[in-house]
Order: C-alpha cells, then structure tokens, then sequence
C-alpha cells in the first residue's frame, strides 16, 4: 500500500512540474481522425500532423479511424492514457453529436481543446436541372412547390447536413434531407439528378462547378471566396444572417498535463502562421484561425449552444 501511495506521489510531481513539457514528446505522436480518408478534413488533419511533427522533433502518425459521425475515433482518443502522445482530430460534428446521439460522456469534459486549426466554408449548389441561377430563386421555387426538392448530405449530424438543415430552417422552405454514407455518394446522387441540393466543401465542388455539372448559388461563409469570385454568399443574397463554416482543432485527452497542452498550442499555433500552411489552407477554400487554449475551449462551448438549437428545431433524429 505504502509503494502505491508513494508511487503515485511521485507521478503527481512529475506530471505537475515544467519538466514534463521539456521531455515531451519521448515517442512518436498519434493524430486519430475520426473521418474516412480524403476530403479537406483529411488534407488539413495531415497537413497538421506535418507540420506539428517537424516542430516537436518526433514523428505524428495520422490514423483514420471513422465511423458514427466522429464518434469511433473520439472514443478511442479518450480511451489513450493522458501523456500528449494519442491526439484527435475533432470538428463541428463533435459539437453537434451531443444533441443526437445518447453518449456516455460529456465531451467538453473528456477532452482538453489543445489548438484551434481553422475552418472552411462549403460551397451551395444545385443540379443544372433546377430552374434557379441565384438563392433568391431557389428559395421561391422551394416555396412554389414545398417538399420537392432534396437536399443530399453526407449523414446525420454532418456538416454538409446540419448546414442543410439551417439553410431551410432560415430561409423558411421545406426540404427533403437525403442522408448518404459520407459527402461522396452525396455527391454522385447529385451529379445524377436524383437529388437536387447539397452543400459541399470547396475542394469537392469546385471541379464539378467549373465542369458545369453543378450551379453554384452562394457560399456559406459570410466573405466571399476568391476560388468563386463571382458566387455571392448566401447571407448578401437571400438570407441574411446565414453562417455556416466547418471547424477543426486538436484535443488530447482531459488530464493531460497542463504543459504539455500549452506546447501544443504554442507549436500549433507557431505552424498556422508558416507561409506554407496558409497556402495550402487556401487551397482548400479554408482559413487558418489560431486560437488560445481558453479560446478554443468557449468557441467549441459556443458551437455545442449554437448548433444544439438547430437540432432541437429542426427535430434531428440519429439513423
């Protein structure tokens, strides 16, 4: 008994002394994400284990590990022992989850949000077929004939859904949501005109916009994009107020030393402001946005709040 006590003392200094952070990383790092491979949460996960390896001086392994909306690869997270070496990709899924699905845990409890990454915007479009060039247009020909017209999305508690779902709720137009195993077959059932809408991500849109397959109405963001100068943003053009954007950061599980949180910040931080991550984010129509620890913490307690509402009006029901 009296080994175990002392034993466990002498972990509680280690673990609370600046120590801890100047040892830190003693091995290869571990970026679960909880998302099928491809895609811009992907391209921007991977970039991050890049450039977070080279700063640390050790190797990050990115893993893929999806499944129920994020949730797989988040439960795996948070199952890893606390030391800064297993770290998650989370999103705007992980805010929403929580209003869905009956989990075992309260997420802002089981993880410490280490660094904010960015966010991107998705891009409105319809199939060629549809009778509408502007949102304006869409929205009337929606109200002309309510429940036509289907909005494909990439499952339940996505962005591509929930983003779906607000732009129906604001707009005040009643849609059919399509739920799909992930934004690809979303898209193919768009591309074939079975469904009519979908919000996609830039990088899964931008070849098909330019190809003429699909029409681009608005982009979700509140600035518009210069990868589609000329597509206004849904808020100038038919529903004022309307925001939606994809997040990312990088959590570790709660009870990781608080140094070792802090590093993580600073070296996340340090590699969002590199020339060369900026580039790439902009690549992906995405945006680098660096955060405190604090902030990043009341930014995901303010998407849990905002988007918590939209599941409670719009009646989301898990699959």
């Amino acid at each position: 008994m009296r080994a175990t006590l002392l034993k466990a003392f002498a972990l509680l200094l280690v673990f609370s002394t600046p120590a801890v952070a100047q040892d830190y990383p003693s091995k290869p790092l571990r970026l679960i994400i909880p998302f099928a491979p491809g895609g811009s949460v992907d391209i921007v996960a991977r970039l991050a284990a890049q450039k977070l390896g080279d700063r640390l001086g050790k190797q990050v392994l990115a893993e893929n590990r999806a499944g129920a909306g994020g949730i797989i690869g988040l439960e795996l997270a948070i199952a890893a022992p606390p030391d800064g070496h297993t770290l998650v990709l989370v999103s705007l899924a992980h805010a929403v989850n929580p209003h869905i699905n009956k989990l075992n845990y309260d997420t802002a409890k089981v993880l410490s949000f280490a660094a904010s990454l960015g966010n991107g915007p998705s891009v409105f479009t319809v199939h060629p077929s549809v009778p509408a060039t502007t949102v304006k247009e869409l929205i009337a020909l929606a109200k002309a004939k309510p429940g036509t017209l289907h909005f494909a999305h990439a499952g339940v508690g996505s962005f591509t859904h929930t983003a779906s779902v607000l732009f129906s709720m604001m707009a005040g137009i009643d849609t059919v949501m399509v739920p799909f195993k992930g934004g690809g077959p979303a898209m193919i059932d768009v591309l074939g005109g079975h469904s009519q809408l979908l919000m996609n991500s830039y990088l899964a849109s931008l070849s098909h916009v330019r190809a003429g397959k699909l029409r681009a109405l608005g982009v979700s963001d509140t600035r518009r994009s210069h990868l589609l100068p000329g597509v206004p943003t849904i808020d100038e053009s038919g529903v004022p107020g309307y925001q939606a954007a994809n997040w990312w950061g990088i959590a570790v599980p709660a009870g990781t030393p608080k140094p070792i949180v802090e590093r993580l910040n600073k070296e996340i931080n340090a590699a969002l402001n590199s020339d060369e991550v900026k580039k790439i984010f902009d690549e992906q129509g995405a945006v680098p946005v660096p955060m405190s620890i604090a902030e990043f913490t009341k930014f995901y307690d303010d998407e849990v709040a905002k988007w918590g509402k939209v599941v409670k009006a719009a009646n989301i029901k898990p699959e």
